[in-house]
């Protein structure tokens, strides 16, 4: 892993107003339109916009199975824009370059081509597989075009998605970045890797939280260490004794609200917000503040990964069930998680250390996807941003009959 830098990095991106239309094309125009002129596109920015909307859902119509359209607003710390997703099962392009090539369109779309929707994007990323379908995104910031295709990725992206007939999501993800420094250890100070702070016990759940259920929760034993199929080792960190380099990290959160629905929604909401304002720097100490927040809520399922490229090691803490994994395109490291609800019962909480190879992938998912899936699904993805390998495995493994999210981060290492 090489140095991060927070000035160096790219930009944290966070997702709002994520709405889903599988065949309005004027309700997806509509909401294009909206949302360019809410943010401040401004109208020759938002014209070409709905130009490109208009140019993927006719593609969507006349060619694909299964198709979805994704409009959401993307923010950094200094502005704000809109995001295009488009998903599809199928029949996929035998020829990406092909079909990028100015001119080329198709009888029933408005002619322009995947092409000038590349030209007028931002930032634009294709991946599509003949028999498996297409995903594609395209990004709109306000003002002139500010770089070519793919340069200045976030390291970090995802998708939530409601469960058929819901408009809101119960899960959500985050990422932030720790810039570092060193961390008093409680005794005034440290020569070394800052080690944090032992917080108090968790409470005992009263009666009106401890009829709360998940269902199907992961049952995981700790140890102090297991193998790895990178040939390193899987080191169990204890919540007593969790270092944390002095060097930048990146932090990423996924959470799965209980249920679905509005109050899954609050849940998730609450979890976003706690995690974006805190300051705990720790996997465990930002699940153990999740915890606080969400008391009063359904409580949900809590992943939290710290990402640490100088010291080349992911941190983990995982409550209940959501699938976390390092992933190469060969291979597949699932990450430990315990029993339990944020914000209602946690028995124990624990941190493992992982050492993932470079280029890795972490992935991150609720139980909205199906935890079957294996490297080969998602190996030719490695080349595009992390949002769109987060849409196609949603495309893969997701499912209608629950809320699902999926979160990927790569490029930190």
């Amino acid at each position: 892993m090489g140095a991060l830098s927070p000035g160096a990095l790219p930009p944290i991106v966070e997702y709002e107003d994520v709405a889903w239309f599988r065949d309005e094309p004027q309700g997806a125009r509509g909401a294009a339109a909206a949302l360019g002129r809410r943010i401040g596109l401004g109208d020759r920015r938002t014209a070409e916009l709905v130009l490109a909307v208009a140019e993927l859902v006719a593609n969507m119509r006349r060619h694909s199975v299964e198709a979805s359209l994704v409009l959401r607003v993307v923010r950094t710390k200094d502005e704000a824009g809109v995001e295009v997703l488009v998903t599809d099962a199928g029949p996929g392009i035998a020829d990406v370059s092909d079909a990028m090539r100015d001119g080329v369109s198709t009888g029933g779309t408005l002619g322009i081509g995947l092409g000038a929707v590349r030209r007028l994007a931002d930032t634009f990323d294709i991946h599509s597989r003949p028999g498996l379908g297409t995903v594609q995104l395209a990004r709109f910031w306000p003002g002139p075009r500010k770089a070519p295709p793919l340069a200045g990725e976030p390291l970090v992206g995802g998708v939530t998605r409601p469960i058929s007939g819901e408009e809101i999501c119960g899960d959500a993800w985050l990422a932030r970045v720790d810039p570092g420094g060193r961390q008093d250890d409680g005794d005034g100070g440290s020569a070394g890797a800052a080690t944090a702070p032992t917080d108090p016990p968790l409470p005992v759940p009263g009666p009106a939280t401890a009829a709360a259920d998940w269902g199907t929760l992961t049952g995981v034993r700790h140890g102090t260490g297991s193998p790895s199929r990178y040939g390193r080792t899987v080191r169990s960190v204890g919540t007593r004794s969790v270092t944390i380099g002095d060097g930048p990290a990146l932090l990423v959160m996924l959470c799965d609200g209980l249920g679905h629905g509005p109050m899954a929604a609050l849940a998730g909401q609450s979890a976003a917000q706690e995690f974006r304002a805190g300051s705990a720097r720790t996997s465990e100490q930002i699940v153990r503040e999740l915890h606080r927040a969400l008391r009063g809520t359904r409580g949900a399922a809590v992943a939290v990964a710290r990402i640490e490229p100088e010291s080349g090691r992911v941190l983990f803490c995982g409550i209940g069930n959501v699938t976390a994994a390092l992933v190469t395109p060969d291979s597949r490291t699932n990450m430990l998680s315990h029993p339990g609800i944020v914000g209602h019962q946690m028995h124990q909480l624990h941190t493992y250390e992982y050492l993932p190879q470079p280029g890795a992938a972490l992935i991150m998912h609720s139980d909205g996807l199906s935890e079957r899936w294996v490297p080969r699904d998602v190996a030719a993805f490695f080349p595009h941003s992390p949002s769109v390998m987060a849409a196609g495995l949603l495309r893969l493994a997701g499912t209608r009959r629950d809320d699902a999210g999926v979160v990927v981060a790569r490029g930190a290492w």
